[in-house]
């Protein structure tokens, strides 16, 4: 699993660690967490040389968690480096590897054609990932993260207000445009994990 510390992975390294499907749980991180969970096995790696590590994907279902913001980035090439370079590395690796499947977290309206330069690089990781000979791809784009440290104090405010405005009217084709608690999406990732179905899914954990 790369991306433990964000706020999906964090969900998704709790529900990982308490579910018996799984008896070891294997993270890369730039820094140790200290965790004493029996389970997990910390790997401190440098993300710009990740071939060394290669022999963790073997058999693995690898969940990709990663991704930055443009703010924290400070640049575009600084935020493609993560949200697309690491995540197609890891991506490539888990196929060289023979991983038994990838599981990446992108976000709602990712697209090549996308005026966002944050959405054309979400959609172009998707794709790199989706045309590797993996058995199995699994690509969740969650809506807005309720919660999460990246949307700011006072978009957090206002979501908590206009949330449970919105929420009931937006159905349909809209339901997917729903905020999503970051819990809602590990879940989703854990029970698509456990199905084990062949091919490439897109998943909208907002429906």
């Amino acid at each position: 699993m790369a991306g433990a510390s964000g706020h999906v992975g964090g969900q998704l390294l709790r529900l990982l660690l308490a579910d018996p499907t799984w008896d070891r749980v294997h993270t890369l991180v730039r820094r140790p967490g200290g965790s004493e969970e029996a389970k997990l096995v910390e790997h401190v790696v440098d993300f710009d040389d990740l071939d060394p590590h290669i022999g963790l994907f073997a058999g693995a279902d690898v969940f990709c968690c990663l991704g930055t913001t443009m703010a924290k980035a400070g640049s575009r090439e600084a935020f493609r480096k993560v949200d697309h370079g690491y995540v197609v590395k890891l991506a490539q690796l888990a196929s060289d590897g023979q991983a038994r499947q990838f599981l990446l977290v992108t976000a709602i309206g990712a697209s090549a054609r996308s005026p966002s330069f944050y959405s054309r690089v979400k959609a172009e990781a998707e794709r790199a990932v989706s045309a590797m000979t993996l058995p199995t791809v699994h690509i969740f784009r969650p809506s807005l993260l309720l919660g999460s440290r990246a949307e700011g104090r006072r978009a957090e405010d206002l979501g908590k207000v206009l949330v449970p405005l919105v929420s009931p009217v937006m159905v349909g084709p809209l339901a997917r445009y729903r905020p999503v608690h970051p819990d809602a999406v590990a879940r989703r990732m854990v029970q698509a994990a456990k199905a084990q179905q062949a091919g490439v899914h897109i998943h909208y954990p907002s429906d």
